[in-house]
């Protein structure tokens, strides 16, 4: 009896479907008819041997029961159930368009790689109080990405924001200055120094430093006032035997006893102080700022003061001598510390720690380290698997963030079958310092965190290579650190050459580019969401010009903003390499097209 109630269940559960299909012998997933001409009996009789087959009955003994025997009298068949009402997507209507136009309607991607290519310049949005987002408006706050109709049809080789001026570097190296903090005047950006070959500038208070090709250094003040009125230098010419002054006050930072071709490579600038490497991977340190001698040991100098400092200019360069033989290959400075990279992945730190941005827990008898500390990093990985090696550093504000390749290697003792993806690479991206406006990109709201923590978000990130057939991490190109805020440009597989070849001149193939995410304060909208709401873990905004969009290739639903990577496109008859790049300032944001 148990085994006749268990077959009354089975019948029971088992689903109309499964029934036809498996009195007409097919998949269970096809539909079948029943054959009108069988008999109720014959159906039934059928239906009997298939349960009891599922039972591990055999046929002869479903055929031996009867219905009454098998505990009920009378089996009706289930009335099949309505068709189910299938719907397929409507086309968006591609009749008629060209494979571009075809291209740009299925790929919000494509489109927006395209319009950066066909209408390069730069896009702000935050804090306007300094006419530095919006220089023709007088609204106090940008709260989406608004173009700067100056730099329409312009390349830039770097730009740096304030929340009351603004500075680029044009494609010819002339620099420009615009903002309330340069003159309240000025509605459009102006060119201040020009002929000296500039590829990058760096901010501090009051004050721009800029890197010329030939390694010179240029400090000049951001007041157009000061500029007028400050000594100005004896300039050589073209000419032999000929100079004269130069049109604008600024002073020269040159480290002395460099080498024979020694030159400075690299520049980077916090509030009050300034970091310059050398082509022979020396660190040097100077003050940046015109009003405040640095103090808080952001020089990487012990017992260097105001009062202790040597003969000679105020902002005359030192030398960084506890890192003599270490080669020196990256640098950043938040606002009053320093962070440093040799080229063997180790990292040094040095200078305010009340945060804990320097990586170490802070102490109040010591808020300041002056001399550069090796960061620990190998205890970040103590217990794995992993090898660490800092791979770039990153800093603003009262914030650090490091890149790192952590390798798989094999531990002591460890058993040869469990040595599985020895040296495989995973890109971690840590972070320290100051997170109560989310800064850290936690997803915690913390005041002061010393030891480094794990972006889980930009970290242990993998896609697969269709060139070389495997799995590779997932890096980040760029990372650019504001005073309060954040965004980092992912280094994923990109692909901009759509229809440009036989094998991919197709209706379907599209442009795309890399991911970019933001996070942090977001008091003056400087996140470029729309909201003004902080966020503590890296996030997408919407496409830059996302009105556009929507009007081109008549979208509804939302996509997000991609930068675009470096590709060769024609641009007014030339032929130039660009790509799209993120600023992160004082409580403002860019994207500009660089070269």
């Amino acid at each position: 009896m148990q085994s006749t109630r268990s077959a009354s269940r089975v019948i029971k559960e088992i689903p109309i479907v499964a029934r036809r299909s498996a009195l007409s012998g097919a998949c269970p997933y096809q539909r079948r008819q029943f054959n009108n001409k069988r008999s109720r009996h014959d159906d039934l009789l059928n239906y009997r041997i298939f349960i009891y087959s599922v039972l591990g009955l055999g046929a002869g003994t479903a055929l031996f029961h009867g219905s009454r025997r098998l505990g009920f009298t009378e089996l009706h068949a289930e009335a099949p159930p309505a068709p189910v009402e299938i719907t397929i997507e409507k086309s968006k209507g591609t009749k008629g368009l060209s494979k571009e136009e075809n291209r740009d309607v299925i790929s919000s991607q494509h489109l927006q790689v395209k319009r950066s290519w066909e209408n390069p310049g730069v896009y702000a949005w935050g804090s306007n109080s300094g006419r530095v987002v919006a220089p023709d408006s007088d609204d106090s706050l940008i709260k989406q990405p608004r173009r700067i109709p100056f730099f329409d049809g312009l390349l830039l080789r770097d730009i740096k924001l304030d929340r009351d001026f603004g500075a680029a570097v044009t494609e010819n190296g002339d620099l420009l200055q615009w903002g309330i903090g340069y003159s309240k005047e000025t509605r459009e950006p102006v060119a201040t120094l020009k002929g000296k070959n500039i590829t990058s500038i760096t901010i501090s208070r009051n004050r721009i430093i800029a890197l010329g090709s030939g390694g010179k250094v240029y400090s000049l003040p951001v007041s157009q006032e000061d500029q007028a009125r400050g000594a100005k230098l004896t300039e050589r010419s073209w000419i032999p035997f000929w100079s004269s002054r130069s049109k604008i006050s600024y002073r020269l930072i040159d480290p002395q006893n460099l080498g024979w071709g020694e030159k400075i490579l690299s520049i980077s600038s916090g509030l009050e102080h300034l970091l310059l490497v050398t082509s022979n991977g020396r660190l040097f340190s100077a003050a940046s700022s015109s009003e405040e001698f640095p103090s808080r040991g952001e020089m990487g100098v012990p017992g260097l003061s105001w009062t202790t400092r040597p003969p000679g200019p105020f902002d005359q360069p030192h030398e960084v001598t506890t890192l003599r033989g270490f080669q020196i290959d990256a640098i950043a400075a938040g606002d009053y510390h320093s962070l440093a990279l040799d080229k063997e992945g180790r990292a040094f730190a040095f200078g305010d720690n009340t945060s804990g941005q320097l990586g170490f827990d802070p102490s109040a008898e010591s808020p300041y380290i002056d001399a550069p500390s090796l960061l620990p990093i190998s205890r970040l990985y103590s217990g794995t698997n992993l090898s660490p090696r800092v791979t770039s550093v990153s800093a603003g504000g009262a914030n650090s963030f490091f890149t790192i390749d952590a390798t798989r290697v094999a531990q002591p003792g460890e058993d040869s079958n469990q040595r599985i993806g020895l040296g495989r690479i995973t890109a971690d991206t840590w972070a320290c310092g100051q997170g109560i406006l989310g800064t850290l990109g936690t997803g915690r709201w913390t005041h002061i965190q010393g030891t480094p923590v794990k972006l889980k978000a930009l970290s242990g990130l993998f896609e697969w290579d269709e060139t070389d057939n495997t799995v590779i991490p997932i890096r980040l190109k760029r990372l650019s650190v504001g005073s309060t805020h954040a965004s980092a440009t992912m280094d994923n597989v990109t692909h901009v050459r759509a229809g440009t070849s036989s094998s991919t001149d197709s209706r379907n193939d599209t442009n795309w580019g890399a991911d970019v995410v933001w996070w942090g304060g977001n008091e003056y909208y400087q996140l470029g969401t729309g909201k003004r709401n902080n966020v503590a873990v890296p996030g997408y905004i919407a496409p830059l010009d996302s009105v556009a969009e929507k009007e081109r290739a008549k979208r509804t639903e939302e996509h997000r903003f991609q930068i675009t990577p470096r590709h060769r496109v024609n641009i007014g008859g030339r032929n130039v390499s660009m790509e799209q790049r993120v600023e992160c300032g004082r409580m403002v944001s860019a994207v500009y097209s660089g070269v």
